[in-house]
């Protein structure tokens, strides 16, 4: 909130913390919803059934985690996160008069709300009432009811990913007005975009499990080399969709997905890997080559050669294949590059003290 704003409610924290909790609550949007169901008519809320109510929903669809959490895939660029929060439709005016004027008439009666949050709710009301405003966002005369239809008022939205309380809360703004087919006012910062909603796509993509196929399996020999490689459908395209879509604003964007390398890490510095800096790159649509008769003596093009002896204990190899990330969306013309993406797992490999083998 910015400064003008504060001193227009009289805000302090206490009044901060009332209208981010319960102004903002209601449209919290980052669970997702399943494909296809996006925003609802409130048959209750405009007394006409056409109002839209908690229109901020976010839609996911694809290569996506069904329960709505993070998915599996880490950032290759530790620098980089997802949005925190967000602004997004939210109400349409009849809607939002009803919630709103409900809410203050509650607060107002509320005898544990006094002082300076007593006050503050006097601002507001007259905000949303009466056409007090300030610089950045005007008033509106009984809650812009005369344009119900066109256009719906903005909240800020938590992403329930976000673990820092603080940031998640952040885009505490009182709601605001956007007409249908504008954008939002540009000191909205945080106003949903394409590329946040291809960001959200990427933090709930869901990618296959990277279970390497090595040979000799789960028990090797010392300075015998393990051969790696991957199932060739591991590198199908993979994509997520994230979308809203209500009336006078729709947006969507897609996150692509590409295999790009494979990096063993053998659990153990008395170990070679192969390629030298364990890095194993796609090459003809493959990672690795499958282990056959008559290769015994050969070195694989991905592998791992152990020096020594596990001792009877098992190593933790693991295997992290990295994914090139990239996305389009609404008014963009090609696709947009975004941090590579990566998927650990981790295989136990026994290594036995047996110096040389007849294959």
């Amino acid at each position: 909130m910015t400064a003008s704003r504060r001193t227009a409610l009289g805000a302090t924290t206490l009044v901060l913390s009332i209208s981010a909790l319960v102004l903002a609550q209601p449209a919290y949007a980052g669970k997702p919803v399943p494909s296809g169901q996006g925003a609802d008519t409130n048959e209750e809320g405009g007394g006409d059934g056409k109002s839209i109510y908690a229109a901020a929903s976010v839609q996911y669809s694809g290569a996506v985690t069904k329960s709505g959490g993070a998915g599996n895939v880490a950032s290759a660029d530790v620098n980089w996160t997802p949005p925190s929060c967000w602004y997004a439709p939210y109400m349409g005016a009849k809607d939002f008069k009803k919630k709103m004027s409900g809410d203050i008439d509650k607060w107002q009666n509320d005898p544990a709300i006094t002082g300076t949050a007593g006050s503050a709710i006097g601002e507001m009301q007259r905000h949303y009432e009466d056409d007090y405003g300030w610089t950045d966002n005007p008033g509106y005369k009984d809650y812009n009811v005369d344009k119900d239809g066109e256009g719906m008022f903005w909240a800020g939205v938590e992403n329930p990913n976000e673990p820092d309380y603080l940031k998640r809360t952040s885009c505490s703004d009182l709601p605001f007005w956007v007409d249908n087919g504008e954008a939002p006012p540009p000191q909205y910062e945080e106003a949903i975009t394409p590329e946040m909603l291809a960001a959200l796509a990427y933090q709930h993509m869901e990618l296959p499990g990277t279970k390497v196929t090595l040979a000799p399996e789960a028990i090797t020999k010392v300075n015998l080399p393990t051969w790696a490689w991957l199932d060739e459908a591991v590198f199908d395209e993979v994509q997520a969709t994230a979308a809203i879509n209500v009336p006078g604003f729709a947006i969507t964007a897609t996150t692509t997905a590409k295999p790009k390398s494979l990096t063993l890490s053998p659990g153990t510095a008395d170990a070679t890997t192969i390629p030298a800096n364990g890095g194993c790159p796609i090459v003809d649509g493959k990672i690795g080559e499958p282990y056959a008769k008559g290769k015994a003596g050969e070195t694989p093009p991905c592998g791992i050669i152990y020096r020594r002896s596990s001792g009877g204990a098992t190593l933790p190899l693991k295997a992290a294949l990295t994914w090139e990330i990239s996305w389009t969306g609404t008014g963009q013309a090609g696709a947009i590059g975004m941090p590579d993406g990566t998927i650990e797992a981790t295989q136990n490999i026994t290594v036995e003290e047996i110096q040389s083998v007849n294959r």
